[in-house]
C-alpha cells in the first residue's frame, strides 16, 4: 500500500498534526472508538537504550599493513580466535637477529666456562696464579650474563612479534570494523569494536524522584513480543543536569539473543492506580498504519471521511495499544488503515 506523496512528505517532517483527504468513505469502512481507560496504574513510562555489559574496542599496539582479515562485521567468533594479521616482516626479522645472538652468546659462555675449567686445573697443579685463575672465572660469569641479556632480548622480540596477530579476547560477536585489507594499522588506532552478547542489559535514565520504584518492569522493542525484565541494578551517581539516576535492567535469556547495543526500547516502571489520574486513550493495534519510525491511524472526520494522522504510540496491551499524542477522547479510527487508504488515493 502507497500512501500519497502529500501525505508522506507531512508524515515524515512532522510539520503537520492531520492531513484530511478529500474522498467520501464507502458505507462499509468499519471504524471503532478510541476506548478510554480511568483509573488505571501510573506507572512510568521511558525510553531505555540495550548496552553491553562486556564490550572492547580492539586496537592495534604495533604499526603493519594489515595482510589477512578472515572476520567481517556481524561475525561470532570464539576465544583465541584469529581476527586479523599485521606484516611482521619486520618484526621477524628482528626475531631472527635476536636469535642468532643469542646462539653466539651461548657458544661464547661455553668457552669461557672451558677456559675456566682448564686454568682451574693449572692452578692446582701450581702452573698459573691466582690472578690468572681470577680472570678466567670472571670472564666465564661475564659470557653467562651476556647470555641471560640476550635472551631477555629474544624473548621481548618474540613478544612484539606477537602483537601483529590480533586475536579475540572473548568469545563474541564483532559489531564494527572500520578497517580493511591493506590499511595500515598504528598504535592506538581502533581495529574493531567486540561485545559479548551474554551480557546484555537495558539501561534507562529514571527521574531522581521516582528512583525508589521497585518490581517488574515491561518492555516494548520494535519487533519483539512485549516481555518483562528484572531491575538489575541502580547506579548511585545523579546526573547534576536532567537529575537522574541509570537503572540497568535484565533482560531474559531468549530476548537477549535477538538483540544488539544500541537499539531503543520502552520501558514502564512499576506504579500505583491515582486518583484523578489523566484518562489514558486505546486504539486496536490494526488500526494503526506503521511506515519505518512512523506511526499513524485514519481518524474518521465529521463528514465521514477518512482523515491520515501522525500518532505517537505508549505501551501495548493485549491486541490494543496506547496514543500518547495525536488522538482525542471521542474520536473514531478505522480499522482497516489499507482501504480507508484506498479511498483516498
Amino acid at each position: 500500500m502507497k500512501l500519497q506523496p502529500l501525505a508522506t512528505l507531512a508524515l515524515s517532517l512532522g510539520m503537520v498534526a492531520s492531513l484530511p483527504l478529500w474522498a467520501a468513505a464507502p458505507a462499509n469502512l468499519r471504524s471503532a472508538p478510541v476506548t478510554v481507560v480511568t483509573g488505571a496504574a501510573q506507572g512510568l513510562a521511558l525510553d531505555a537504550v540495550v548496552e553491553a555489559g562486556r564490550q572492547t574496542v580492539i586496537a592495534a599496539q604495533v604499526q603493519g599493513a594489515i595482510v589477512a582479515l578472515p572476520v567481517k562485521a556481524g561475525d561470532t567468533v570464539k576465544a583465541g580466535q584469529l581476527l586479523m594479521r599485521l606484516d611482521e616482516r619486520g618484526a621477524q626479522s628482528g626475531v631472527d637477529v635476536s636469535q642468532a645472538q643469542l646462539e653466539a652468546a651461548r657458544a661464547l659462555a661455553a668457552q669461557a666456562q672451558r677456559e675456566h675449567q682448564r686454568q682451574q686445573a693449572l692452578f692446582e697443579q701450581q702452573y698459573v696464579s691466582q690472578a690468572a685463575l681470577e680472570r678466567s672465572l670472571a670472564a666465564w660469569q661475564t659470557a653467562q650474563a651476556q647470555v641471560r641479556a640476550t635472551a631477555a632480548q629474544t624473548t621481548a622480540a618474540h613478544t612484539q612479534s606477537g602483537y601483529y596477530s590480533v586475536s579475540a579476547p572473548y568469545a563474541g560477536v564483532i559489531s564494527e570494523l572500520p578497517v580493511s585489507l591493506g590499511d595500515l594499522a598504528s598504535p592506538g588506532r581502533p581495529l574493531l569494536t567486540l561485545f559479548d552478547p551474554a551480557s546484555l542489559r537495558l539501561s534507562v535514565q529514571v527521574p531522581e524522584s521516582q528512583a525508589s520504584l521497585q518490581g517488574q518492569v515491561r518492555v516494548q522493542v520494535d519487533g519483539l513480543p512485549a516481555f518483562v525484565a528484572q531491575q538489575g541494578q541502580w547506579l548511585p551517581a545523579v546526573d547534576p543536569v536532567s537529575h537522574t539516576r541509570t537503572l540497568r535492567l535484565t533482560l531474559p535469556a531468549d530476548v537477549s539473543a535477538a538483540l544488539a547495543p544500541g537499539r531503543f526500547a520502552r520501558v514502564w516502571l512499576p506504579g500505583r492506580v491515582l486518583s484523578g489520574a489523566p484518562a489514558r486513550l486505546l486504539v486496536p493495534q490494526a488500526a494503526v498504519l506503521r511506515r519505518a519510525e512512523l506511526q499513524a491511524v485514519y481518524v474518521m472526520a465529521a463528514e465521514g471521511r477518512p482523515v491520515l494522522r501522525q500518532v505517537r504510540l505508549g505501551e501495548t496491551r493485549g491486541d490494543q495499544v496506547e496514543v500518547l499524542t495525536g488522538l482525542r477522547e471521542g474520536e473514531s479510527v478505522a480499522l482497516d488503515p489499507q482501504a480507508a487508504a484506498a479511498q483516498v488515493r
